[in-house]
């Protein structure tokens, strides 16, 4: 699958640059956005020449806002459980032996938020902001999502992301440890470009003992995730859950417990 829609693939003195080319949804993935992403990261994966890979979303408005809700309709389009394969495609992530760097160029909302979670490294502009919105849209990542965040920004930063769906500053993700450096926009490229020739000079087999050493501590959590979704699948026919698209379609709040005001129990 060489042939990209949704993405933008460029490989050039050891890095691919692997780009969500959807700016017009601020770079939702759907279907087959995931699959050509499980593609291009597998490609670059398993190409000798290539010794970086560089995540990111096209324009300087979005990283990525997760799954697209325009395809969600008591699941989404796709192949996966939950209809998107975001479990594969946070798995091949962590699978290809070659560190990937998320490129925070604007928004990482929801699953975008998990992609940067997922990826080794993380270089934000100034300007990114960064959060989860699940709850608020009737929708969880019951795995890399939930449990691996909290290995890396904490337990209790973790609840509060996930229990508050608050928006987070470049600099906010800098301190709790979810980004490794935040820079103006201006000089985004240039500062993953010099983290990416750091990386170049070092050992790739040294490296890629490194990530897979690191992975084993946490590779419970695919188990994790992978009985989650099936739970996500089910909770996605609800009418709760039904309540979140809905409201999210037609910009409004959610109605997800009952109006005491009308004599019902809450």
């Amino acid at each position: 699958m060489n042939h990209y829609t949704d993405i933008l693939y460029e490989a050039k003195a050891g890095v691919a640059r692997i780009t969500i080319n959807r700016p017009e949804k601020y770079n939702a993935f759907r279907g087959k956005t995931c699959d050509e992403l499980i593609d291009a990261v597998q490609r670059a994966g398993w190409d000798k020449s290539i010794g970086v890979i560089v995540l990111t979303g096209a324009g300087e408005k979005a990283f990525c806002t997760g799954g697209d809700q325009s395809a969600h309709d008591g699941g989404y389009d796709g192949r996966g459980v939950i209809g998107l394969p975001v479990e594969e495609l946070q798995g091949v992530i962590r699978d290809v032996p070659k560190p990937v760097i998320a490129r925070v160029n604007g928004y990482a909302i929801g699953g975008g938020n998990v992609l940067v979670t997922c990826c080794d490294l993380a270089i934000a502009a100034d300007s990114a902001q960064l959060g989860q919105v699940g709850p608020k849209v009737g929708s969880v990542d019951p795995g890399f999502g939930t449990a691996f965040l909290a290995r890396v920004v904490g337990e209790k930063k973790a609840r509060e992301i996930w229990f508050l769906c608050r928006r987070y500053t470049a600099h906010q993700a800098l301190a709790m440890g979810l980004v490794n450096a935040v820079v103006p926009m201006a000089e985004l490229d240039a500062e993953v470009d010099r983290w990416c020739q750091e990386i170049l000079q070092l050992s790739p087999t040294a490296i890629a003992i490194a990530k897979r050493s690191f992975n084993a501590d946490s590779d419970s959590i695919r188990g994790i995730g992978g009985l989650g979704m099936q739970a996500l699948a089910l909770y996605y026919g609800t009418a709760e859950s039904h309540e979140g698209v809905a409201a999210f379609m037609e910009k409004r709040k959610p109605r997800f417990r009952p109006d005491p005001s009308d004599g019902s129990e809450a």
